[in-house]
């Protein structure tokens, strides 16, 4: 009987954010066909795994994974390796000159705060056998500009787990016109825009009926929050492990950094039937078409990035909508959800990236 092909994923953290995530529901859902293994640094995600039955192996630091990848890889007949360090990807490459495993080498770009670290090291791979992937255009735009090949290049959005998706706790249908409660949940640092919402605050009144809770911790929260004192509808709640019941109880995800990788926090609003308000830049504006809120197609609004004025023109404009303008909203991301960023939309291409080494 041949050996079945591993899915080995090689993390640069241990911990349970967005790119962590996504290593597990691509390692999940890629197992009918390819064997999954994670090599990480300690943390979290390691629990996550083991309890989803995938075997893990614990690394510190670079020199401990070239110390343990060799006794992983003798003895292999080909390999599938998704990587989402510079230095986890050309410690395999380096082996391999030893061990010669037929493999498909996708490293995975989430993109970051950190322009050198989560863009310009990436041109380090340029000519090697190694396609990087992006989780937006933004993504390959960024890589684009600090030199990375275009030919190496290969945009694979992130996507939400059908069961996810399918067993979300959902927000009830609107029954009355206009939104009321507003969740942000995002880290309180400069680079994400908060205060944005909060000059929004300063310049349109009208922005005082709505309640509006904000999920996260940061550089900036005791700043902010100090400000926010002003605006009695206002809560920094910080850290929160509810997020899944913050959200079944709100009318509205608001997003304001203009320079989001991509952002499965929205993803997540959409499962809820939570409507989504979005800046017009970054990975973050892609995940729903541009609309009018009387169009049929509206599947969520965009505010011009770094604008509070056009933020509290958009807030108010929702206030003002009707149930059935709000309710089609909602529906429509859900379709979109199902359509662009479930499981059964996209693991067909990792499949597609990884054919010539499955069994």
């Amino acid at each position: 009987m041949a050996q079945p092909t591993q899915l080995l994923y090689l993390l640069h953290s241990g911990n349970l954010y967005g790119t962590e995530r996504m290593a597990l529901v691509t390692l999940e859902g890629l197992r009918d066909q390819l064997q999954p293994v994670l090599f990480a640094p300690p943390g979290p995600v390691h629990v996550a795994a083991q309890a989803a039955g995938i075997a893990t192996h614990v690394f510190n630091g670079s020199l401990d994974l070239l110390k343990q990848l060799p006794g992983f890889l003798r003895g292999r007949t080909r390999i599938a390796i998704c990587a989402t360090g510079v230095s986890h990807s050309l410690i395999f490459l380096l082996l391999n000159l030893r061990f010669r495993l037929p493999n498909v080498h996708l490293h995975l770009v989430h993109g970051g705060t950190d322009e050198r670290l989560s863009y310009g090291r990436k041109k380090l791979l340029n000519f090697l056998p190694v396609t990087l992937v992006a989780v937006s255009e933004f993504v390959r735009e960024r890589l684009l500009a600090h030199g990375v090949r275009p030919a190496q290049i290969q945009v694979l959005e992130n996507f939400l787990p059908d069961a996810q998706i399918a067993t979300t706790l959902q927000r009830p249908r609107f029954n009355l016109a206009g939104i009321r409660n507003v969740l942000v949940v995002s880290r309180v640092d400069p680079i994400k825009r908060l205060d944005v919402l909060l000059d929004a605050l300063d310049i349109a009144p009208s922005l005082q009926r709505l309640t509006i809770r904000i999920l996260g911790t940061g550089w900036d929260l005791d700043t902010l929050r100090e400000r926010a004192r002003a605006y009695p509808n206002v809560t920094f709640v910080g850290f929160s492990e509810q997020v899944a019941e913050e959200l079944a109880t709100s009318d509205l995800l608001l997003h304001c950094c203009p320079v989001e990788p991509f952002g499965l926090a929205i993803l997540e609003a959409m499962a809820a039937k939570v409507l989504v308000l979005l800046p017009d830049q970054g990975g973050a504006a892609s995940l729903i078409p541009t609309y009018n809120l009387a169009d049929e197609g509206v599947a969520g609004l965009h505010f011009t990035a770094n604008d509070p004025q056009d933020l509290a023109r958009q807030l108010n404009l929702l206030q003002a909508a009707t149930a059935e303008q709000l309710n089609r909203m909602a529906d429509n991301a859900e379709q979109r959800l199902w359509q662009q960023y479930s499981s059964q939309a996209r693991l067909q291409a990792y499949r597609e990236q990884f054919a010539k080494v499955m069994l």
